[in-house]
């Protein structure tokens, strides 16, 4: 499904160079779920933003589906982005003065490769909101949600398109150990029933412990 060779990042101020991926080497099967864990500031975020194509390496190459994404043009890689890949961030990044509903529909509406009406994706919408706990929110706003409403909102979001892998950037970085558990319980549930691969990252060495292989970033490298 995924297959990263050789990632590098490098930050330039001026004649400064920050080195944040130092040559991250990773694979992920369809139906793996797999996590990173590392400290604050270690890349993880930056690793995750690359692997899913919203940032470009300094240096290697990103493998989905036997494609590499970053040899391909931006109109492309917007469509791999939208049909192909979910994300789910630790902010949530639910958009305010939209209900649930309307969060959780926008990428399918908005997909210029959609073949769906907006009949059938509110129909799918409703029907993953009420899977994950949620059919009675979804008139509701973000601000009347709570932590872990809104993230279950994300994660559904993230799922709207059906795509073949979810990364997941510190999902439970924002909520208390129970509801954060719910969170990766959920998580799991969705990879084992749609058999998607997911990559989770994050600082909860605990949490991460539930995935079927860790890996752990440290000075740019990863082990």
């Amino acid at each position: 499904m995924l297959e990263a060779r050789n990632i590098h990042k490098t930050y330039y101020d001026g004649k400064k160079e920050l080195a944040v991926l130092k040559g991250i080497d990773l694979t992920l099967a369809k139906g793996e779920f797999n996590a990173v864990v590392g400290p604050s500031g270690a890349g993880k975020s930056t690793l995750l933003h690359i692997l899913g194509g919203l940032d470009y390496p300094t240096k290697g190459e990103v493998i989905l589906e036997g494609e590499n994404i970053y040899h391909l043009p931006d109109a492309a890689l917007s469509g791999i982005r939208n049909k192909k890949i979910g994300f789910v961030f630790q902010f949530y990044h639910l958009l305010p003065e939209f209900t649930v509903l309307e969060n959780v529909m926008m990428p399918a509406l908005i997909s210029p490769q959609s073949t769906v009406h907006s009949p059938q994706i509110k129909e799918k919408a409703v029907e993953l909101l009420q899977q994950t706990g949620l059919g009675e929110r979804i008139v509701y706003f973000p601000a009347q949600l709570s932590g872990g409403e809104k993230q279950r909102v994300a994660i559904v979001r993230g799922l709207i398109n059906r795509p073949g892998l979810l990364l997941c950037d510190e999902p439970t970085g924002n909520l208390d150990s129970a509801t954060g558990g719910q969170i990766i319980s959920l998580l799991k549930s969705i990879n084992r029933k749609e058999q998607m691969a997911v990559l989770l990252v994050t600082h909860n060495i605990e949490l991460a412990k539930q995935a079927d292989k860790v890996y752990y970033l440290k000075d740019g490298v990863l082990n």
